[in-house]
């Protein structure tokens, strides 16, 4: 079983690898195996909206998500997805990646567990928190819950030590994921996953 997280910080080892690097104890303490994909400063693109990967598989920007990241996320268990907030919201950048790695990817991701974490100076988290579940629900993954919304704050590099609940969430957080991608995992070997009708979809506009 594996966990990849994707760290959405320009900041290799700022507060949103000290909240993700929580969760990653708990995880080998379960021997859930572990991968982390950081963004860091990559040169990472918008959706062009082409339609090219309809056709072809994969997405017509041929950078980290083709060359990694897409083999990365089909052969995970569970997706942790951790960003700092700017301006009430992810990173930009983060969120250029995900449109376009969840939209150019084909393979099914049903029952694939994911969770998200937001870490802030102060503001902002729980909004960060719903747009990134979104990527997840309209997925067919189950979404890990904590004991409270996933966020952490801290705003000097390293600061996010010292909120004592925020790290204890991510612990929760993770205790949780494992149990679920463990029951799943049991679930599938024995009824499979649910099977999907044929898509209908409906336009507003006729």
């Amino acid at each position: 079983m594996k966990v990849l997280f994707i760290n959405g910080s320009p900041r290799t080892n700022g507060n949103t690898s000290v909240a993700l690097g929580e969760m990653e104890k708990v995880f080998h303490k379960n021997e859930i195996e572990t991968e982390i994909f950081q963004i860091g400063n990559s040169d990472i693109r918008g959706c062009m909206a082409c339609g090219y990967c309809f056709k072809n598989g994969k997405c017509a920007i041929d950078d980290i998500i083709n060359q990694e990241l897409a083999a990365k996320f089909e052969e995970c268990d569970g997706l942790v997805i951790g960003s700092p907030v700017f301006y009430a919201s992810a990173n930009g950048s983060l969120i250029s990646l995900l449109d376009r790695l969840f939209y150019s990817t084909s393979f099914n991701k049903t029952m694939k567990v994911g969770a998200s974490v937001a870490v802030a100076r102060r503001g902002g988290c729980t909004a960060t928190f719903d747009q990134l579940n979104k990527y997840f629900t309209i997925s067919g993954m189950p979404v890990a819950s904590g004991q409270y919304w996933n966020s952490v704050h801290g705003r000097k590099v390293g600061e996010a030590t010292a909120d004592e609940e925020g790290l204890q969430g991510m612990r929760t957080l993770a205790e949780n994921m494992s149990f679920l991608i463990k029951s799943i995992a049991l679930g599938k070997d024995k009824y499979g996953i649910p099977e999907k009708e044929k898509w209908i979809m409906t336009n507003f506009v006729r």
